[in-house]
């Protein structure tokens, strides 16, 4: 069985299948702040999310975190070490992309066990 949640013309936010929940990377809803606020707005919408596919950040297996610029990576990382979990932190990558719209500094996209 497969579930959508918040499912959209071209995605779905969040995909239950096969054990796991699968999360669309997730931005700032007002994306014309510091790369600090819209780190907490991505782990906010994550937490919904989660919430959603009755799951929480406990059960993260799989971070992917895109930096429009690399030079933010401490100051993201600021906001993901008060947010993750202290007992159950996630395997984690980081890299530098272009993201969808030129005042987004920062996207997750995580992957959970149910």
């Amino acid at each position: 069985m497969i579930t959508r949640i918040e499912s959209g013309k071209r995605m779905s936010q969040a995909v239950v299948a096969n054990g796991f929940v699968f999360l669309a990377g997730q931005v700032a809803n007002r994306p014309l702040r510091e790369v600090e606020d819209q780190t907490r707005q991505a782990l906010e919408q994550i937490d919904d999310l989660l919430a959603k596919a009755g799951r929480s950040k406990e059960k993260i297996v799989s971070a992917t975190v895109y930096l429009t610029d690399i030079e933010n990576f401490a100051s993201m990382n600021l906001v993901w070490d008060e947010w993750v979990h202290p007992e159950a932190k996630p395997a984690r990558a980081t890299v530098e992309a272009q993201l969808a719209t030129p005042t987004l500094k920062v996207e997750i996209q995580v992957v959970a066990v149910l």
